[in-house]
């Protein structure tokens, strides 16, 4: 028997409350860790070169529920060869170091935008593999919104290929690793789980602008300063996300902590996989707008319904579609909207100018329309 929706007046938990209704949340500030001044020498771990073939984002199991945690040191043998130190001077010379992953055997990397837009104009990039080589690097493109680049080395064309798992099948409470140079110190590794998901985190961008971080991963794994646009990665290895950004408790005088409190949040693999394909095709990045913001919705006993939607953008494809606040998307396409990967597919898989089906209920009724998508 189909559970019944939840009628006019009846409560719909939102497994995700708004941010302001949480003064905890008010308290964070949310830190972008690529860039760190380059003070300490750069370390450089060994590792076994084990090639590792690039997985397609195919639907594929993250790792078994029996999981309890990952075993480390066989991730860290076989995945580290695939991380870099990406290190960077400014045409004014100033200097920083972020991390990076291989993911074409023919020299192509990933790593945060914000990890060397200081050395777009006039700068150098260089990247430090595992082995302690160091090769400089070429900016093949960037994608603010996403805070996603991609960097080409002239290798042998048999670069260690870090894979890529389906990161919206990623759950809750599964145990990651992550990869890459806090500190500048290279080859580094930590442990913990997804804590969250479907996290909208806003954090600086280019030009003093603010970008939002779509559907993040939180994970608790310590990640500080350095190790933005490294690995975070499942039990068997593969990318589930691009580690970009930290949550820090301002001390006494407003300023921002300078370290991991556990909660930091990485690019799902999906979108990395989307943006990095885009930017070595050189076929410009256009997203997908629907111009709202919704949260899963659950009932009290648990059972997930939907998105409930908590704003709507004026003159925005949502409201053109007649969607309004507290409206519970049910489907799109036909297909159950039970978490916020269902709109993050809408805006990997569908063009601006396409249309969707959009099913949901409000004051208790079902309904239908029909949403044409904008471009942002």
């Amino acid at each position: 028997m189909s559970e019944r929706m939840p009628g006019p007046g009846e409560p719909v938990e939102q497994s995700a409350p708004p941010p302001a209704r949480n003064p905890i949340s008010r308290a964070l500030r949310w830190t972008l860790i690529g860039t760190v001044v380059a003070a300490l020498v750069l370390g450089a771990a060994g590792g076994a070169a084990t090639a590792l073939a690039l997985h397609k984002t195919e639907a594929v199991s993250v790792n078994t529920s029996s999981d309890v945690v990952c075993d480390a040191a066989h991730i860290a043998r076989t995945v580290l060869p695939s991380v870099v130190t990406v290190s960077t001077v400014s045409a004014a010379g100033a200097s920083g170091v972020g991390s990076g992953e291989v993911i074409r055997k023919d020299g192509y990397i990933v790593t945060n935008n914000h990890v060397i837009s200081s050395a777009v104009d006039g700068g150098q990039i260089t990247v430090t593999f595992s082995n302690g080589n160091t090769v400089p690097a070429e900016l093949t493109g960037r994608d603010p919104r996403s805070d996603l680049a991609v960097l080409k080395v002239n290798e042998n064309g048999n670069l260690p290929v870090i894979p890529f798992a389906d990161s919206d099948r990623a759950i809750v409470g599964q145990p990651v690793v992550a990869l890459g140079a806090p500190l500048g110190l290279s080859s580094t590794v930590t442990t913990g789980i997804v804590s969250a998901l479907d996290r909208n985190v806003p954090v600086p961008s280019d030009g003093g602008t603010t970008t939002v971080l779509q559907g993040a991963i939180q994970t608790d794994a310590s990640i500080n300063p350095g190790n933005s646009g490294g690995a975070l990665v499942d039990c068997r290895g593969r990318l589930i996300g691009v580690n970009t950004a930290i949550a820090t408790v301002p001390n006494a005088a407003g300023q921002a902590g300078g370290g991991s409190v556990g909660i930091g949040f990485a690019v799902p693999s999906n979108l990395t996989a989307h943006v990095a394909g885009q930017i070595i095709k050189g076929d410009p990045i256009g997203y997908a707008y629907l111009g709202l913001q919704a949260v899963p919705a659950r009932t009290q006993a648990g059972h997930a319904v939907g998105l409930f939607v908590q704003s709507v953008t004026a003159s925005g494809p949502a409201e053109a579609a007649g969607l309004q606040l507290g409206d519970l998307i049910t489907d799109i396409d036909g297909t159950a909207a039970t978490d916020l990967s269902a709109l993050n597919h809408v805006v990997l898989t569908k063009q601006p100018g396409d249309e969707v089906s959009i099913g949901y209920v409000r004051d208790g009724a079902r309904h239908t329309t029909t949403l044409t998508l904008g471009k942002q």
